[in-house]
């Protein structure tokens, strides 16, 4: 029974975070500064949740700093999503099997 409790609650949490906005603003945003705030939400939010796990994902520091500078580094010469993926991951790896065999 607690279960069912606990997902009625949880949905309505859900719910309500994603209805007040909508049930507050009628009118269209006009505010230049308001529009650019909720436009950089989701990258925030991604970068805050993401960022941190990059750092606890390997086996030491050092691999995962590696990773993320050239994850950096490569999105920052638009590079593709996938290219960016496989050749951070590719760095974390190889700095991670420098490392233990130093």
């Amino acid at each position: 029974m607690k279960l069912y409790i606990y997902i009625i609650i949880m949905a309505l949490v859900t719910y309500l975070i994603r209805m007040i906005p909508f049930a507050l603003v009628r009118k269209k945003i006009r505010s230049k500064f308001i529009q650019s705030f909720l436009y950089y939400i989701p990258y925030s939010v991604l970068s805050a949740m993401t960022i941190p796990a990059i750092f606890y994902s390997t086996s030491g520091k050092i691999s995962a700093a590696a990773g993320f500078i050239t994850a950096v580094l490569l999105s920052l010469k638009n590079r593709s999503l996938i290219t960016v993926a496989l050749l951070s991951c590719a760095a974390a790896f190889a700095a991670d099997l420098i490392v233990s065999f130093i």
